[in-house]
């Protein structure tokens, strides 16, 4: 498999790196992409000569679902050393993004409050309770997770979380990271060529990297973004301003914002729903439902359900992060029925849709696994969206 690699957009307040710290970065995501290309596939062959034959044997029939298959894999040694890997590669991961945050954390924060005037701006909630769906655990083993702040005006959660996404995905969501937003922005052109939002809110935001692409798809909107940490928002402000991007961004729990109600005529989402629980979900979309125009649009990107994978070892595979990456309502969220969600939330079901959205970066296009697996979730090529019209 030729590999080429794609260097990260570099703004105002990305951290800069030794030649030590870019190497350390660099065998991180080449390990990755080991794992990825050539250990993982080896996994599917142990399941299907070794773990499943013995199922049988012993049951007389096969795995009914993801989760029989996940009891029988774990006792397998090659999946446990795939596993192990895996998570050692996430915890190496962000060791490798803090080194430098911590070495340069002052001359980060300066950086952040002296970007220049681009027109957006930043409310914060020092009052606001960060829900216990983040406080419980570190999600995606980010240690501290989006919210914990190490110092005054700190920035250094969503300063690690940057470049922890570039190494993550491996590069496929593109230089900007901004991937799921651009082929979010990018079906919407094509689904609903007449939508021309003049408001456009996008809940859990973190550092802005799906917000940006929106500003580009729909240059005369105003665009919104809110998520529950300071040091985030902090960064992402610092981000978009350097950018030259006006995005208005404060401190909320998108299940009870203070907009009011019809004041947006597209809400967006990019891999949040599954960072939440099942009753902030529900929460949340009560809340587009009461802050969506007539006829404005939800949409929500993730990764693909289970009812859409190929078969229940793929999802068994999807569902990796579940159980090892601290990541508890990811199982729950790809079980999600839109129809379902919509009635809850007081939508008309019949005006929900499901898609499954290219990736906007075709550049990535002949390096992807185009497998949906635990640490690859860029490599599938594609982003399920899934909404509701008003």
């Amino acid at each position: 498999m030729q590999v080429r690699d794609y260097e990260q957009f570099a703004h105002a307040v990305l951290p800069e790196v030794t030649a030590e710290e870019f190497s350390r970065q660099e065998f991180v995501k080449s390990y990755k992409k080991h794992l990825a290309t050539q250990v993982s596939p080896n996994t599917k062959v142990v399941y299907e000569t070794q773990v499943k034959p013995a199922f049988e044997k012993e049951h007389g029939r096969t795995p009914k679902n993801r989760h029989e298959i996940r009891k029988a894999m774990n006792a397998n040694n090659h999946y446990q050393t795939w596993s192990s890997l895996l998570r050692t590669s996430q915890e190496m991961m962000w060791k490798s993004c803090q080194v430098p945050v911590e070495r340069q954390l002052d001359k980060l924060i300066s950086n952040s409050r002296s970007t220049k005037n681009a027109g957006g701006s930043l409310k914060l909630d020092p009052t606001l309770d960060i829900p216990r769906y983040h406080t419980a655990v570190d999600i995606h083993c980010q240690p501290g997770g989006y919210h914990t702040e190490v110092a005054e005006n700190d920035i250094s959660a969503g300063a690690v979380y940057d470049r922890g996404v570039y190494i993550y995905a491996m590069g496929q969501l593109g230089p900007m990271n901004d991937d799921i937003g651009a082929s979010t922005a990018a079906y919407l052109k094509y689904a609903y060529p007449d939508l021309a939002p003049t408001r456009i809110l996008d809940l859990g935001c973190s550092a802005g990297h799906s917000s940006v692409p929106y500003k580009t798809a729909y240059p005369d909107a105003e665009i919104y973004g809110v998520d529950v940490a300071a040091p985030i928002l902090r960064y992402a402000h610092a981000r978009c301003e350097s950018m030259s991007v006006p995005i208005h961004l404060s401190q909320q729990n998108a299940e009870s914002m203070d907009f009011e109600d019809g004041s947006f005529d597209l809400i967006v989402s990019h891999i949040l729903i599954h960072e939440t629980s099942t009753v902030a979900f529900r929460n949340i979309m009560k809340e587009c439902h009461r802050l969506l125009s007539p006829g404005g649009i939800v949409v929500h990107a993730e990764t693909p359900p289970f009812k859409d994978m190929a078969d229940d070892f793929d999802s068994f595979l999807l569902d990796w992060d579940t159980y090892n990456n601290n990541e508890p309502f990811w199982s729950k969220s790809h079980e999600i029925d839109p129809p379902s969600a919509a009635k809850e939330a007081g939508f008309d079901p019949d005006r929900n849709f499901e898609f499954m959205a290219p990736s906007a970066f075709e550049a990535a296009k002949e390096n992807r696994t185009n497998v949906f697996q635990g640490g690859d979730f860029g490599g599938g090529g594609f982003w399920y969206l899934y909404g509701f019209q008003k």
